[in-house]
C-alpha cells in the first residue's frame, strides 16, 4: 500500500534532538516523511508565511531561543494554517504537554522517551484527527449556500481572534451588512435568483477582504466580518473596497437588479472588555442607523 508522504516542519534549536528525530523518522528504511528544520520561532513563522499550505504537520520543541513555553504554541498554532502541530517536551514537562493540548496540539511527545515509531505514528494520528476536525467543522460552523462561515462558526472564530487582539493590543474592526432589497428580488425574480444574490454578495466580500479576516453568513439576507485594523483595512479603506466591488458587480450588461450592502463599521479597541455577541449588535444598530438613511434620503434627480 502507497502511503503519502507528509512533510513535517521541524522547530527544533537543539543540533542533537534535530539529528535524532531526522534518524527516526528515517528509521528502518521508511522515507514516508519529508522533513524541513528551522531552529527559531521566527524562521518557522518565514517557512509558514512562505508556503502556508506546504506542511501538514508541524513538531515544536517548547523550549526555543526567541520564544519559549505555551505561548510558542499559541502563536504558532495561530500561524499553522492546515498543519497540525505535536509539541516535544522534555522530560519531567509531561504536565505541560498536557496543557498543550487544551492549547491546540494534537499531540505532544516526551524527549528521550520515544522510538522513530512513535514519533511517526504521532505524526500520522495529529494529521488525521486535523483532517477529521476541519471536516466537523466545515459541517458545523459553514454556511451551505455560500460557503462562509455560518453565525456559530463566526461567534468561534471572532472569539479567538479577539483574544489575539487583545494580547498584542491590536484594533479591529466589526462589519453588520444587510444585503438590500433581498425581499423584493425574491418577490420578483423568485427565491432561485435571491439564493444567486446572496453568493453573489458573499463573492464579493471575499473579494475585499484578506484570506485572514473572518467572513460570515449569520442569518437570511445578513453578513458579518471581521478584521484586524490596518492601512488596508481601516473603515474608509473597508467602504471604497466594497463600493468599488458593487461598481463592478453592477456594471455587468443585462444586470436585472443592483446588488447593494447597508453597512455598520464598529471600530473596536482592545482594551474594551466586552463580547463580540455585544460588539456584534452594536454594528448591527449602526447598519439600521444607515438603512433608514437610505429609505428616508431623497431621490436624485
Amino acid at each position: 500500500m502507497n502511503v503519502q508522504p507528509l512533510n513535517v516542519l521541524l522547530v527544533e534549536d537543539n543540533p542533537g534532538d534535530a539529528r535524532l528525530v531526522h534518524e527516526m523518522l528515517r528509521e528502518d528504511g521508511f522515507s514516508d516523511f519529508r522533513l524541513t528544520h528551522v531552529t527559531t520561532m521566527k524562521r518557522a513563522v518565514e517557512q509558514l508565511s512562505v508556503d502556508p499550505a506546504g506542511y501538514d504537520a508541524i513538531l515544536l520543541d517548547l523550549s526555543l531561543p526567541d520564544e519559549s513555553g505555551l505561548d510558542t504554541l499559541r502563536r504558532m498554532v495561530a500561524v499553522a494554517g492546515r498543519a497540525s502541530v505535536v509539541v516535544m517536551t522534555g522530560a519531567g514537562d509531561e504536565r505541560m504537554g498536557l496543557e498543550a493540548l487544551q492549547d491546540g496540539a494534537q499531540d505532544y511527545l516526551v524527549k528521550g522517551q520515544v522510538d522513530g515509531r512513535m514519533v511517526r505514528r504521532a505524526l500520522r494520528y495529529a494529521v488525521e484527527r486535523q483532517d477529521m476536525r476541519r471536516a466537523l467543522q466545515s459541517l458545523t460552523l459553514r454556511d451551505d449556500l455560500t460557503g462562509l462561515n455560518n453565525r456559530r462558526g463566526f461567534l468561534v472564530l471572532a472569539e479567538q481572534q479577539v483574544k489575539v487582539a487583545r494580547r498584542h493590543m491590536s484594533t479591529f474592526l466589526l462589519l453588520f451588512l444587510d444585503l438590500d432589497d433581498l425581499k423584493l428580488i425574491n418577490d420578483t425574480f423568485g427565491h432561485g435568483e435571491g439564493n444567486r444574490a446572496l453568493v453573489e454578495a458573499a463573492d464579493v466580500l471575499r473579494a475585499c477582504f484578506r484570506q485572514s479576516d473572518i467572513l460570515a453568513r449569520i442569518g437570511g439576507d445578513e453578513f458579518a466580518a471581521f478584521a484586524i485594523s490596518s492601512t488596508e483595512s481601516g473603515e474608509e479603506a473597508v467602504r471604497a473596497r466594497l463600493q468599488a466591488a458593487l461598481r463592478l458587480v453592477n456594471a455587468k450588461p443585462d444586470r436585472a437588479y443592483p446588488l447593494g450592502f447597508s453597512v455598520g463599521i464598529l471600530p473596536c479597541l482592545p482594551s474594551e472588555p466586552v463580547t463580540i455577541d455585544v460588539l456584534l449588535e452594536r454594528a448591527d444598530r449602526l447598519m439600521y442607523a444607515e438603512k433608514r438613511r437610505k429609505r428616508t434620503a431623497p431621490l436624485k434627480a
